[in-house]
């Protein structure tokens, strides 16, 4: 386990926690969005900075956890078609499906392979004509205008064996989901940098309004978090709302507008299933009709089906902030990276992971 006394700034970081501590004055419930912002929590052990009247709440912040089984299916069924080379971030081949996973699949003899980039599967299809390329496209709004040059420049170069499986979605149709919830627990967010740099802040102003609550919008470094968590207690016990761009040397109000373009080019917005949440409406990416033809599930005629996550398995609680992953009966045991059970225990930014990694010899879980 690390500790904040190995990390570059720690007097600074103890500050803020000192900080944090004179403001508070009584107990709330903030979801951090972002996986990788869970696990630099976990890794620095920041839960033990905090005073304990306040609690994080870990959230659905990773891609490749709500990515619905279905989606993995649709990915493993064109995998074991012939003549297809199926690409996909490495995250993605060792989540389970209902009857099997990616690297099984690849075990097996598919033509299955980790790329670095969409543009690296765009290169693929131009080496290999003979072959029908595929990338399983997931992520926030992050990645998904890599995703849309990718598609665009194979329009461009007429790579007609291409194609992309779509399973990208987006935050704040999941943040308004979270709140409808009449068993919600959550009095502040801190929203994702990296998503709000892409996207800008003003998709985030209706829903702080809606509830009245702060979304603070902060990064990934410990003091970046303990930043994030000040301010949102500071508008917390001053009763006050609405949106905090604590990460204003990465994130502008208006986002990136190049890339907001290029994305309402490429996509459109649907309803979309989250693993452990449900449908939540407009809240993925499809092909536009420009670009229809590189969708995979028209492309290969994929039929919409429903498949259950183990029966025993938490992540669905774990991904809402219900419950901790050390709450689980399978943590550490049944489940762990090497024979994950459900997606939070396979992604790098999954909270069980976090956990796992840092601290399930620990008395810290909390």
């Amino acid at each position: 386990m690390k500790h904040i006394d190995e990390y570059r700034d720690r007097e600074l970081v103890e500050k803020l926690a000192r900080k944090i501590g004179k403001e508070v004055t009584r107990n709330w419930n903030i979801m951090e969005v972002c996986g990788g912002q869970t696990h630099a929590i976990m890794k620095y052990n920041l839960l033990q900075l905090l005073p304990p009247e306040i609690s994080l709440i870990h959230g659905p912040g990773c891609p490749v956890c709500v990515t619905p089984i279905e989606m993995i299916d649709h990915a493993i069924a064109l995998a074991r078609l012939d003549r297809v080379i199926l690409t996909s971030f490495g995250d993605m081949l060792r989540v389970p499906g209902s009857i099997s996973d990616l690297l099984t699949e690849k075990a097996r003899g598919g033509d299955i392979r980790m790329v670095y980039s969409p543009l690296d599967a765009v290169e693929l299809a131009a080496s290999n004509s003979e072959y029908e390329v595929i990338f399983f496209a997931v992520g926030f709004e992050t990645t998904a205008p890599a995703v849309a040059l990718a598609i665009q420049q194979a329009k461009k170069r007429n790579l007609n064996n291409f194609s992309v499986l779509v399973s990208h979605v987006l935050v704040p149709p999941a943040i308004e989901a979270l709140l409808s919830s009449a068993d919600h627990r959550i009095d502040a967010f801190l929203a994702a940098g990296h998503v709000c740099a892409i996207m800008g802040t003003h998709e985030y102003l209706p829903i702080a309004e809606k509830h009245r609550l702060p979304i603070v919008i902060t990064g990934f470094e410990p003091v970046d978090i303990l930043m994030g968590i000040f301010h949102a207690i500071e508008m917390l016990e001053q009763g006050r709302f609405g949106i905090k761009n604590s990460y204003s040397r990465i994130v502008k109000p208006e986002g990136n507008q190049k890339a907001q373009d290029l994305l309402k080019e490429v996509f459109v917005e649907e309803e979309r299933e989250w693993r452990g949440i449900g449908p939540i409406p407009l809240s993925g990416y499809i092909l536009s009709d420009g670009y229809s033809n590189f969708d995979a599930v028209k492309r290969y005629k994929l039929k919409k089906g429903i498949a259950a996550d183990y029966g025993s398995c938490m992540a669905g609680l774990v991904l809402t902030g219900r419950k901790r992953p050390s709450e689980c009966i399978n943590f550490g045991t049944t489940c762990i990276p090497e024979r994950p059970m459900g997606a939070p225990m396979v992604s790098s930014e999954g909270a069980c992971a976090a956990y796992y990694k840092y601290h399930r010899s620990s008395a810290n879980l909390q």
